[in-house]
């Protein structure tokens, strides 16, 4: 499938593109422009992360596609301290607790894994999915960076203007004290309650935005935070350094040790969240950097290392819009520390790349949608297929051939496709009541459509499999569609005339009627011709509820049940002879 050309008509990809070209080259003309997204393994990076990843690559590669060199750079936080547990970590119990606080890089991974700690484990998915999503980007390990000593003149430059970060944040310290009495004080006139789970879900945010801000105690206050060399961990407090010779000294806390370094060649800590943000911007150049809405809000990390990083570092803070929410269908908001929230390897089970990818490219970041695990994701892929087809005729409207050629495809090429894409409804249909089988799919599917039949299920991959696993992974056992083994006698003895007339007129036009369309029009048309109507009549409401009476009569004939499966799909899996065999013919 070819890559849509990109409409002329400014969408939102297209209206950051231009802002974040014209800001590049305001700064650093001639030179790469850099896109930037953080992401913290610490724990399974689900699709609500994904958007951080999303947002600016579709910017950077709608820059690439205008010939500009684009970095898109993603800096694995796995130097950051492991906060907690997360629930249903498969591999895990409550022993992974006293790694608390100490780099994720230096966590044992999950009982089982292939990865040698708790960060390369949950990138290890991240970074398979984002290939196949076709994103390009720059990896950068952040244990990496502090461990090697790249960020060394940065860490010692903030300790120098320690003061200076302090009094920025003290700021908003202020700020957050006031409004937190405020609060308070509102709460206890009107009889609020504590924030509901929704809120303090927002709060935790999605990695290291809750870290504190640096330690002030009797010594003053420290953007920097030693990891601790008896138990590893970052409980420590600095008790005192010397700007001319870089001697830091610590004590932690959890263990009791304590050391005297030269900071100038330590190695073994990190600038604290608030200040290493800003400290990556002016160190990497970035212009483009998108933040949730917890990094957002008065005193948080985004708002905070605005200043920072034009204070202290002398940098520029990047264009940052924020992204909303990523949700998924039936579920609350996702929190990674709940357990079990789907991740983009989950969703790439049951969707295609493309799919997903047009996801996230036609809403703005501020919209936040949701995505479809349940049945709504019949009607999505309909949606998708409905714009195929309107891209096809020349019908599309400019934005929607703007997201979907962002879908389909990036710079680099077009995205694998599925050459013959039938509806995502049906395939789910044929191997639910299959149950996988590929003869019998093979069979169905090729009598969709009996002028164009199907001759391998590889025509039909890699949609097929996403749908197969659908219906194995994402439909409960008591949904499946069994279909009966043999008649159910009662209820065809017990049949009315009318009933029996019908079900006389459908086996009757079976073998003429014997394809998709042609079921379709057969199953609609028995209540009509019934009552007296032509087969292509327009239904009266009555009709409608002789149609319904029918289809229930069928559903129950076939499967046990007043409803499945759409009928004409049904009729095609269950085949004709099977089908006269269950209606007593």
């Amino acid at each position: 499938m070819p890559i849509v050309a990109q409409s002329t008509e400014a969408d939102w990809v297209s209206r950051f593109a231009d802002d974040v070209i014209a800001e590049s080259e305001r700064r650093a003309p001639g030179k790469p422009v850099v896109v930037a997204s953080g992401l913290s393994p610490s724990g399974p990076i689900h699709l609500g992360n994904l958007r951080e990843v999303m947002t600016p690559h579709l910017v950077a590669d709608e820059i690439r596609r205008r010939g500009y060199e684009v970095r898109h750079l993603i800096s694995w936080d796995d130097y950051d301290r492991y906060r907690k547990v997360p629930a249903g970590v498969p591999g895990t119990d409550a022993s992974w607790a006293e790694h608390i606080g100490k780099p994720l890089t230096s966590v044992p991974a999950p009982a089982g894994s292939a990865y040698p700690n708790w960060a390369e484990h949950f990138k290890a998915a991240m970074t398979a999915s984002l290939a196949e999503l076709g994103v390009e980007y720059d990896g950068i390990s952040q244990t990496e960076q502090y461990t090697s000593g790249v960020y060394r003149e940065q860490v010692l430059h903030a300790m120098k203007h320690r003061a200076g970060i302090d009094a920025i944040l003290d700021r908003y310290r202020t700020k957050d004290k006031d409004k937190a009495g405020a609060k308070q004080g509102q709460g206890q006139k009107q009889g609020q309650k504590k924030p509901d789970e929704a809120e303090l879900e927002a709060a935790e945010g999605s990695g290291a935005a809750d870290e504190d801000d640096g330690g002030s105690g009797s010594a003053g206050y420290f953007p920097y935070k030693p990891y601790c060399g008896g138990c590893g961990k970052d409980l420590t407090t600095v008790t005192s350094y010397d700007d001319e010779t870089t001697e830091l000294t610590y004590t932690c806390t959890a263990c009791g040790f304590g050391e005297t370094v030269l900071l100038s060649e330590f190695n073994r800590g990190k600038l604290v969240w608030k200040v290493d943000w800003p400290m990556r911007w002016a160190y990497e150049g970035v212009i483009f950097e998108p933040s949730g809405v917890d990094h957002s809000s008065p005193g948080s990390s985004f708002v905070v290392g605005g200043q920072i990083v034009r204070e202290i570092f002398d940098g520029v803070q990047p264009i940052g819009p924020m992204y909303a929410f990523v949700g998924i269908s039936g579920m609350a908001k996702m929190s990674s520390s709940k357990g079990g929230v789907p991740t983009p390897a989950d969703a790439l089970k049951i969707m295609e790349a493309p799919l997903l990818r047009w996801l996230y490219a036609r809403r703005r970041p501020n919209q936040s949608f949701k995505i479809a695990f349940d049945q709504e994701i019949q009607r999505l892929y309909d949606e998708w297929d409905a714009l195929e087809r309107k891209v096809a005729d020349g019908s599309v409207l400019p934005a929607d051939a703007a997201a979907y050629g962002r879908a389909t495809g990036t710079a680099a090429g077009a995205l694998p496709s599925t050459p013959r894409p039938l509806p995502y409804r049906t395939l789910a249909s044929v191997v639910d009541i299959t149950a996988g089988a590929p003869e019998q799919t093979l069979r169905i599917l090729s009598d969709l459509d009996p002028d164009h039949p199907l001759t391998s299920l590889d025509e039909a991959r890699p949609r097929l499999d996403r749908a197969e696993s659908w219906i194995t992974s994402q439909v409960p056992a008591e949904a499946r569609t069994v279909v009966r083994a043999e008649p159910d006698t009662a209820t065809l003895a017990g049949l009315s005339d009318q009933d029996r007339e019908s079900l006389r007129l459908l086996v009757e036009g079976l073998d003429s009627h014997w394809s998709l369309d042609g079921l379709t029009t057969l199953v609609y048309g028995v209540p009509k011709i019934q009552a007296g109507f032509a087969p292509d009549a327009k239904p009266t409401p009555e009709l409608k509820v002789a149609q319904r009476t029918f289809f229930a009569l069928l559903y129950e004939l076939l499967v046990g049940r007043d409803t499945g499966p759409r009928l004409p799909t049904l009729l095609l899996a269950v085949g004709a002879d099977r089908v006269r065999k269950l209606l007593g013919a």
